[in-house]
């Protein structure tokens, strides 16, 4: 089995190697966002518009398309996951703190247009999720100073926790069906 940091440096070789613009954790970010949301990820046309944010417009190769497909597949799985075992995808813990919090903030911020994707007008949402959203679009505009110590670790994991929980939330309000699985029938904006 491959470990989350493995996974993260895999899939974003395979992005930089197929041209996208984007690593890793901004693809999962978006992908999540759009999942947590309530957009379908069935179908084709989820892909069209995934490959104007990430890829320019342009088509995505069958390999790409296969991945995305499978990482899409693998976001509704795990946020509809008993267990909570939603985990986002980012650098591993060896990574300089740094770079884990360039990648959080990526991640963030794709989850933000992943979800705009489907849900533009806040005003319905629960009051916890409308906290939770503008928290994200706090975290989002996040300066990255970092020193790097205890603290700043504490503090990296307490936010990475936090937007699995918030992502989760989402989920749980708007992007599943009344059987708890991921809605596939709403139209992308």
């Amino acid at each position: 089995m491959t470990s989350s940091s493995q996974r993260y440096d895999r899939l974003s070789e395979f992005f930089e190697r197929q041209g996208l613009l984007s690593s890793a954790a901004e693809v999962h970010g978006l992908l999540t966002g759009m999942v947590a949301g309530g957009a379908s990820v069935t179908g084709d046309e989820w892909l069209l518009l995934l490959s104007d944010l990430i890829h320019e417009g342009q088509p995505f190769s069958s390999e790409v398309k296969d991945q995305v497909k499978e990482l899409a597949g693998e976001a509704c799985a795990s946020l509809r996951d008993p267990d909570l075992g939603f985990q986002l995808l980012l650098p591993g813990d060896h990574e300089p703190l740094y770079e884990r919090l360039q990648a959080l903030t990526a991640w963030v911020q794709s989850f933000l247009v992943g979800f705009g994707v489907n849900q533009t007008n806040l005003a319905g949402l629960s009051a916890g999720l409308r906290e939770a959203i503008d928290d994200m679009v706090e975290i989002a505009k996040l300066e990255i100073e970092v020193e790097d110590d205890e603290d700043a670790e504490r503090a990296y994991f307490e936010i990475m926790e936090y937007l699995r929980i918030s992502a989760m939330l989402c989920f749980n309000e708007l992007g599943q069906d009344g059987n708890g699985e991921c809605k596939t029938n709403k139209t992308l904006h």
